[in-house]
């Protein structure tokens, strides 16, 4: 007999919401050291991420901006999964959520891999919500090359 509470949708639901109505880390860094606007024209997930890097590691990260849920719960996810993280451990991470989302990873294979973001799995089921899920960590990695804007487009 299954649980309901053990259902993986059920929890992904769960955490979309609780991040969407209470977004971690949300507002703007001023002074930042690194800035990226991502815009996802289709549905209108429009982001802004502003970061400090200290010896090559993510000091603080904030995002703020208006989407749909997916959106920003992904860009609250982010910034918690990359705060304190390098550079490089913060790329990996975005190339394997971006992996995740277009099935071409599979979390359970290794459950630390993504930690929590592999609750985000099931978006590759709904093409239309790739992007709003992709987009927060588009515009981290715009951010780190010093490009002002990214588009999902």
């Amino acid at each position: 007999m299954s649980d309901a509470k053990s259902d993986p949708r059920d929890l992904y639901q769960q955490v979309i919401l609780e991040h969407n109505k209470k977004p971690r880390n949300f507002g703007t860094l001023q002074p930042c050291s690194h800035h990226a606007h991502g815009l996802n024209p289709l549905c209108g997930d429009d982001i802004e991420v502003t970061l400090n890097l200290e010896d090559g590691r993510v000091a603080d990260i904030k995002f703020q901006g208006s989407g749909c849920a997916i959106s920003q719960a992904s860009s609250s996810l982010m910034t918690v999964n990359v705060k304190g993280k390098t550079v490089e451990e913060a790329e990996a991470m975005a190339s394997q959520f971006r992996q995740m989302i277009r099935g071409e990873l599979e979390p359970s294979a290794d459950p630390n891999i993504l930690g929590k973001l592999s609750l985000f799995q099931g978006v590759k089921d709904l093409p239309s919500r790739v992007k709003c899920a992709v987009l927060p960590w588009a515009t981290l990695q715009s951010a780190f090359k010093g490009e002002d804007v990214t588009s999902t487009e």
